[in-house]
């Protein structure tokens, strides 16, 4: 039985940091235009704002789950937070665009310790069972709707006090959660004679993940077969098939291989993926849509997107009955098949169309979302024994960074293929916009569908125990 005296204070700094860990990933895209005129930046250098956070954060996930293991998740937590509120101060004081690219990496190192420690305290701070789901539903459902609620935070953040409030607005929760931490939360670690980090292991996959991740993200600029780019693809395949190679030699691996005989693990992991090549890239087009083709204000931009966030909150209130009725998979599968009918509705947007028009494809999506986010994580926390829980959080929160990488990579190739151009999103006229935001979500839809598939395929059918998505009042 689990003795920690402040669950219910616990429960809301964990959903917090997940709340947080989100909405960095969406504020920044309606603070982008902003932004980039303030400091200059060309079209192609303004991606590296939202790509430095994301090459940092999905190249350091698996270290980050091995520390979390062996170091210990609370002292993970509170080194995480520091990162993280540091690279947050640093981005709202920058001056300059290196500064700014600098402080987002800082942001994203700080993500890639967080996120598999917050869930390691998950299971080390709630007992196995109704109690544990009812903090994982929480967990997870704040992260769906972060991600949701970021654009609409970001316009008014934006718009009303400047695009530095932003990142200002983290520093004060990171600060609170330090403070918070020692108190609220129990220690937990794998108890060992001997830790051993399998340093050979984690240089090799870090280094690969980074590299791999670079060649996705610079590749849709800069060409597939770029000698600009190719290279560091190439380097990072040698140093993933090389990690592999150590991972089967080392008697304590970073990632023990036994874990993807997990099915739910396995499964979670790749519904991770389908999920951030999807549903992702939502808030990159949408925004795309509501400032390059309407030529809405941050604020407005951001105001147009409260139907998204209101409907993540809806969806996660009907996480306990689906995964009741439905189980993992059909959870799943039904969130991912709302999200499929959601884009094909906003690929139908017209160019002189208004908010009115997003309505009814972002509420749908909105309630896939939250749907697909907490499940996944749930479905991937099953069958794991609580000393790998920082490495297995790791390899699901893994598969959603480079899903967004692939999903928006991808998606950008077959956008310049079709124009025949190597022309900028931004800089294209509102009527070739409007038709390329079409294209992306048409792809968006057909990648829920092969995620249908896979969640039906690889995830056991198994109903759930109950999970409560509502926030805890008291403790």
């Amino acid at each position: 039985m689990n003795t920690n005296r402040h669950k219910g204070l616990a429960l809301m700094l964990l959903a917090v940091s997940q709340l947080i860990l989100a909405l960095d990933y969406t504020i920044i895209f309606v603070a982008l235009p902003s932004l980039g005129d303030a400091l200059g930046f060309s079209a192609n250098n303004l991606q590296w704002v939202v790509s430095a956070y994301s090459l940092v954060f999905g190249g350091f996930l698996l270290i980050g789950g091995r520390l979390s293991d062996l170091l210990g998740r609370r002292k993970m937590f509170i080194v995480a937070m520091a990162l993280f509120g540091s690279g947050s101060l640093l981005g709202g004081l920058a001056t300059s665009q290196m500064m700014l690219i600098i402080a987002r990496g800082l942001q994203g190192l700080g993500g890639a310790l967080l996120s598999p420690a917050t869930l390691s305290l998950i299971m080390s701070n709630f007992d196995e069972g109704a109690e544990r789901n009812r903090a994982m539903g929480i967990w997870a459902a704040m992260g769906g709707v972060g991600l949701s609620l970021g654009l609409l935070l970001g316009g008014m953040l934006t718009s009303y006090v400047g695009w530095e409030s932003t990142f200002f607005v983290n520093v004060p929760i990171t600060i609170i959660a330090i403070i918070l931490a020692p108190i609220v939360f129990i220690e937990s670690k794998t108890e060992s004679g001997k830790r051993h980090f399998d340093a050979a292991g984690a240089m090799s996959v870090t280094a690969g993940m980074v590299l791999i991740v670079y060649y996705l993200i610079q590749s849709p600029v800069e060409g597939w077969g770029s000698a600009g780019t190719l290279p560091f693809g190439l380097i990072g395949a040698v140093l993933l098939l090389l990690f592999v190679v150590i991972e089967s030699r080392t008697k304590a691996p970073l990632i023990p291989f036994r874990l993807f005989r997990n099915r739910n693990l396995t499964g979670a992991a790749l519904m991770a993926t389908l999920f951030s090549a999807s549903f992702g890239t939502l808030y990159y087009f949408l925004t795309l849509y509501t400032q390059g083709v309407l030529h809405y204000s941050a604020i407005l931009s951001g105001v147009s997107s409260l139907p998204l966030t209101i409907s993540a909150f809806l969806g996660a209130k009907l996480i306990n009955k689906m995964l009741s009725t439905a189980g993992v998979a059909g959870t799943l599968a039904i969130g991912m098949g709302l999200g499929g009918i959601g884009f094909l509705l906003l690929s139908r947007l017209s160019e002189s169309g208004s908010a009115w028009g997003i309505i009814p494809g972002t509420v749908i999506i909105g309630i896939g979302q939250a749907l697909v986010f907490t499940t996944m994580f749930i479905a991937g926390s099953t069958g794991i024994d609580p000393k790998e829980q920082g490495v297995a959080s790791a390899m699901i929160s893994t598969g959603q960074q480079i899903g967004g990488a692939v999903g928006l990579a991808v998606i950008m190739a077959i956008i310049s293929a079709s124009l025949g151009s190597s022309t900028t999103l931004e800089s294209m006229a509102a009527a070739d916009l409007n038709q390329a935001i079409h294209t992306a979500f048409l792809i968006a839809a057909s990648v829920t569908i092969l995620a249908i598939l896979v969640a039906l395929s690889t995830l056991r059918q198994k109903k759930t125990t109950e999970v409560n998505t509502q926030l805890p009042t008291s403790h």
